[in-house]
């Protein structure tokens, strides 16, 4: 998964474990509501200053919101 794919989801779901609204989010940001739509969807890429200002509204890391992120559990080790 490359971080173009990675970022949407990531913006989503950091956005909802916060409990904020798109509406909100983009209001902490300086940005619009159809803006951070765009983001969470994928239709849009934001530039670095963007996705900086989106990180310090969530209260994470750049590069959090760029990683990819596993959604499986962590398998154990015993054999």
């Amino acid at each position: 998964m490359s971080i173009v794919e990675a970022f949407p989801g990531n913006l989503k779901k950091e956005r909802v474990k916060k409990a904020l609204s798109q509406e909100a989010l983009a209001m902490k940001a300086g940005l619009s509501v159809s803006y951070i739509s765009m983001l969470e969807r994928g239709e849009r890429t934001p530039p670095l200053n963007t996705l900086e200002t989106l990180a310090k509204a969530l209260d994470v890391s750049p590069l959090y919101l760029l990683q990819e992120l596993s959604t499986e559990r962590p398998r154990s080790r015993r054999r």
